[in-house]
């Protein structure tokens, strides 16, 4: 398993804006994902479904408010 790296506010905007990273509210709850949604993110559910498909480079930013 690879060790989690903490990154900066700013680097995760740069990375989001330039389509580096994935952003997945950690929510298991859809109406909780849909009062905590922010821009471009998808839910947790969303992200399980897409896991498969995504490249083992891919970066990802969970997020909980």
């Amino acid at each position: 398993m690879e060790k989690v790296i903490r990154i900066t506010a700013e680097e995760t905007h740069q990375k989001l804006r330039t389509g580096d990273a994935l952003l997945v509210c950690a929510y298991e709850s859809e109406e909780q994902f849909r009062s905590l949604q922010l821009a471009g993110s998808i839910s947790l559910p969303e992200f399980r479904a897409k896991l498969p498909s995504l490249s083992k480079d891919q970066n990802i930013v969970f997020y909980c408010a």
